[in-house]
């Protein structure tokens, strides 16, 4: 079976590591010119992704290239003092099995574990798909594929083609998301600075295997801001009027904006398809599903959806008519819940009043002061909230090649595998 995967950051190798070890001939096609190193930011991994980057084999080098970000310093405007935190134990409160870890590490991890199995075409993009899966591209010739795989983000190429225009689908959840790479000029390893405002949000930390740091920016608004997704300029701008004034160390991180060599500025939006499956083509992660950046866990639901759609499609012998129902009907739950837990996150996170302000610094300092028992005791009581991601169980599904049933996926791993 002939497999096409728009994009190559998380969710496309992901899936293209699943299918390969399902027998499947894997193309995936990346606009950029090669694999994205644009600073990142980090991200989290969650129960049930960790557990399938174990089965991955690629939990060493996860492990190995994790942030290390335990403690936080949260500075309230107008405030001289911060309020301390250590972050292990909100992480440990939110999931039993944890990693965060920088978006282009994963990346890159997810890509050496797929590249001498997987066709890699970089600097190019689908411009047509058929119904009969012949596809074309802007520089490639055109070929055909059996199915068509949308793993390309949150402005989606494979969705606009297929589905229609991105707004048909988007649901601005209040909020924007800015990360920009910086000199770690204080010096942080392991430790993040954060000074907080209504409506705002401004952050600063480092990791002893990066050679920089990341400032990290959130900030509300009333109505959607006007500016186009690619349009850096403009976004720089809107960054630098909505921080005007806060303070703390703000000010140099919106003088680095000028020259910082990694720049990333999106609202944070929702998907919200009825169905992300379409005759031959189908999509995953944030191009589907994705329930707000930075606040939904959309990376853990990316993995998550790679390991399913795959498993999906081998439980079914390849028959993309029973397998992306089966896709949907098994992710479903867990993406309106990722939804509304998103929804909760980012009010939380850029208290809109004074009195929400003063809330959030009380709840970091009450959780500073509780015993880690209590606090994780507190948690579990229910799984609607911040144990979402550990009540989730991805099912296993049957070690065989697409297209027989019966043959063990050792036999398919010989097959497929390149040189190591």
């Amino acid at each position: 079976m002939r497999i096409l995967i728009s994009g190559a950051s998380v969710a496309g190798p992901a899936l293209a590591y699943w299918l390969t070890r399902y027998g499947c001939a894997v193309t995936v096609v990346e606009r950029a010119p090669a694999l994205r190193k644009t600073g990142g930011h980090a991200i989290d991994l969650f129960r049930p992704a960790m557990d399938i980057v174990e089965r991955m084999g690629v939990l060493e080098p996860i492990l190995a290239r994790k942030t290390g970000t335990e403690h936080l310093s949260m500075y309230r405007e107008g405030h001289g003092e911060p309020v301390e935190l250590e972050l292990s134990r909100v992480v440990t409160a939110m999931s039993d099995r944890h990693v965060e870890i920088m978006r282009d590490d994963l990346s890159e991890i997810f890509y050496d574990a797929t590249r001498h199995d997987v066709d890699y075409v970089f600097g190019d993009s689908i411009t047509s798909i058929s119904d009969e899966g012949e596809v074309t591209f802007e520089r490639g010739k055109p070929a055909t594929f059996d199915l068509v795989i949308g793993a390309d983000g949150l402005h989606s190429n494979v969705r606009r083609l297929v589905f229609g225009p991105e707004e048909h689908y988007t649901h601005w959840i209040g909020a924007y998301l800015a990360v920009a790479s910086v000199p770690n000029y204080l010096g942080l390893d392991g430790r993040m600075e954060v000074v907080t405002g209504i409506g705002r949000l401004a952050g600063i930390y480092g990791a002893a295997h990066l050679p920089d740091a990341r400032a990290v920016f959130l900030f509300r608004t009333e109505r959607e801001l006007d500016y186009h997704h690619r349009d850096v300029t403009r976004q720089k701008e809107l960054l630098k009027e909505h921080f005007d004034g806060l303070g703390r160390q703000v000010p140099r991180l919106m003088a680095e904006l000028e020259h910082t060599p990694a720049f990333y500025f999106d609202s944070i939006t929702q998907l919200r398809l009825d169905s992300w499956s379409r005759g031959r083509v189908t999509l995953v992660g944030d191009a589907g599903y994705c329930p707000g950046p930075a606040v939904g866990g959309s990376t853990s639901l990316a993995v998550v959806g790679a390991y399913v759609l795959a498993g999906e499609l081998a439980a079914h012998g390849g028959d993309h008519t029973r397998a992306f129902p089966a896709y949907e009907a098994e992710m479903g739950d867990y993406v309106r819940r990722s939804r509304t837990f998103a929804v909760n996150a980012a009010k939380s996170l850029v208290p809109g009043t004074r009195f929400d302000l003063w809330a959030l610094t009380q709840g970091v300092r009450l959780v500073s002061r509780l015993p880690a028992g209590l606090t994780r005791a507190a948690a579990k009581l229910g799984s609607k909230g911040v144990r979402l991601h550990d009540s989730i169980t991805p099912k296993d599904y049957p070690a065989t090649v697409i297209g027989n049933d019966v043959t063990p996926l050792t036999n398919a791993l010989g097959r497929m595998r390149g040189p190591s």
